[in-house]
């Protein structure tokens, strides 16, 4: 119903616009990456068990696939680790640009996760994504941490989906990311004891526990809107869209972000033109790639069978 679908296309918009305002208040809370993924990693799993109770869905899952989803809690968990630690020592901008090319580390590792051949355009893309990332180093070689950070943020994310794509497949997806979130958020926690027991810094301390009024707000929205909703709605809306409309609409995220740093951070977000250059090259490679790959899916979906 075209009624249904245009609804669900705004509002898988304003969802990747919420994807794109994480970044934003990652810079906003003034905690540490790792107490900053601890706090949205709990508050989240316990958001998501409110609504899979509230749903009365079941929370049994198949035990062989509990290995699976552990390493994708823990996965998730570095993922956002690497991805707010990015943003601490560089900026939103630089952080989101490159976070963009874990479409192709997934277009490497596909062929490996799945067994398929390897697409000879995926190369090809991936030398052009390489002369961006290259551009970027060269002109903001101040964020070089970051940039690393951002990379292999970039690089988790695609392991995460590679790995949840199998999960998906036999569990429901808010009963799979209740476990992960919980999973990451108790990973976390075991290494924050064992800081606190080996009397190193960075574990769990009343400083750990004392936050602001404004960082526990910024932490609510981020748990909340920015996690478990926005992951829930996403799963609502994308059931009336076209892969090739989702792909499309969630290579906006970095847009959205970027313009949002800008607008609230100011100066701050102000890069050098080539990163801008550099940014675009990977962006525009990383939707015309994912133009391409749906397009072959959907030709291969219409070749009739015999």
């Amino acid at each position: 119903m075209p009624n249904d679908k245009l609804r669900s296309y705004l509002h898988f918009h304003v969802i990747v616009f919420i994807w794109g305002f994480t970044a934003v208040l990652g810079a906003l809370i003034s905690l540490d990456a790792v107490p900053l993924v601890w706090y949205r990693m709990l508050m989240a799993s316990v958001f998501i068990l409110i609504w899979i109770r509230w749903k009365k869905k079941s929370l049994k899952l198949a035990p062989k696939r509990v290995r699976v989803m552990i390493i994708a809690g823990l996965v998730i968990a570095v993922h956002w680790l690497t991805f707010f630690g990015a943003i601490k020592v560089s900026n939103v901008s630089i952080t989101l640009a490159l976070l963009s090319t874990g479409a192709f580390f997934t277009s490497i590792m596909e062929p490996i996760f799945y067994k398929r051949k390897i697409i000879w355009y995926e190369i090809f893309f991936g030398l052009i994504v390489i002369l961006g990332l290259y551009i970027i180093f060269k002109v903001e070689s101040e964020y070089v941490l970051g940039i690393i950070l951002a990379l292999s943020s970039a690089f988790l994310s695609a392991v995460f989906s590679l790995i949840n794509g199998k999960l998906a497949k036999h569990e429901d997806a808010s009963v799979i990311s209740f476990y992960e979130l919980l999973t990451g958020a108790l990973g976390i926690s075991v290494y924050l004891l064992f800081l606190s027991f080996t009397g190193s810094e960075g574990g769990f301390s009343n400083a750990f526990f004392d936050i602001s009024a404004s960082d526990f707000g910024y932490l609510l929205i981020l748990a909340s809107v920015c996690t478990a909703y926005a992951f829930i709605a996403s799963v609502a809306v994308m059931r009336h869209l076209s892969p090739y409309t989702v792909m499309l609409t969630i290579n906006l995220e970095p847009v959205y972000g970027i313009l949002l740093a800008f607008w609230i951070f100011g100066s701050d977000e102000k890069m050098d033109e080539g990163f801008y250059y550099g940014a675009a090259i990977i962006l525009s490679t990383v939707i015309l790639n994912g133009i391409l790959k749906t397009k072959r899916k959907i030709k291969r979906q219409k070749k009739p069978t015999f």
